[in-house]
């Protein structure tokens, strides 16, 4: 599994990044995870299967999921709060979430 963590200069996204990718390892997951930017993004695409999107840029959030869909990149938006997740466990269990297959809907 290949993550994607976007912010507006990298900086942040660094950190959730690092995180991410120990609370992963800690759990013996083979997942990377790197950060990138809104503006290097198109071409980050081609190396990612799955895209943190900073809560700074949910205002790009649409655009950015048009951009990932053909490539066929789940994307995530983060809570304002990942920058407290220190652990990176939180924001790891977003990951899982996302790649929990939808349950079909009951029906009568």
């Amino acid at each position: 599994m290949r993550i994607l963590v976007v912010c507006g200069a990298g900086a942040s996204s660094t950190f959730v990044a690092q995180r991410v990718r120990r609370a992963a390892h800690e759990k013996g997951l083979d997942y990377s995870a790197s950060a990138g930017t809104s503006r290097s993004l198109p071409i980050d695409l081609d190396a990612a299967d799955l895209v943190l999107v900073g809560p700074h840029l949910a205002p790009e959030l649409e655009r950015i999921r048009l951009e990932a869909a053909p490539r066929g990149v789940t994307v995530v938006l983060l809570p304002d709060d990942v920058f407290a997740d220190h652990s990176g466990t939180r924001t790891l269990a977003l990951v899982e979430d996302a790649l929990r297959p939808a349950q079909p809907a009951d029906t009568i």
